[in-house]
């Protein structure tokens, strides 16, 4: 419990948390004013600690969250999510935003399986213009 008081990079937090792939999206991000932490914009070196409240968006998602805990790793997904609590305003925002994007169609699942060799001609043809 002694390594959860000590401040971690908030790059490095948002990347172990799961809420960016990598630690460079982690600070674009930042430095683009898309995560506040307390209420103001931040650096990505700035220290987070448990009882951080953070704002995050990503895309037309957002995020309202309270750290719990901080870690340095990359950890599973089940286990990152424990580093911090959501509001449930944030959550069901959330959720009502996904499920309006999924009726209008924004979530248009991809083909089942890649094309072919034969697939694969006929596309490039058709991107071609031959035939």
């Amino acid at each position: 419990m002694k390594e959860d008081l000590v401040p971690v990079r908030l790059d490095k937090w948002l990347w172990a948390a799961r809420f960016f792939k990598t630690r460079q999206l982690a600070i674009t991000a930042i430095n683009g004013g898309r995560v506040e932490v307390n209420g103001q914009r931040a650096k990505p070196g700035k220290a987070v600690q448990p009882g951080a409240h953070l704002r995050i968006s990503k895309g037309p998602l957002e995020w309202d969250i309270l750290i719990k805990a901080v870690s340095r790793q990359r950890s599973p997904a089940t286990e990152a999510a424990m580093l911090y609590e959501e509001t449930e305003a944030s959550r069901l925002h959330r959720q009502e935003l996904e499920r309006e994007q999924r009726e209008l169609g924004v979530y248009s699942p991809g083909p089942q399986s890649k094309p072919n060799k034969r697939d694969r001609r006929l596309i490039h043809r058709f991107l071609d213009g031959t035939d």
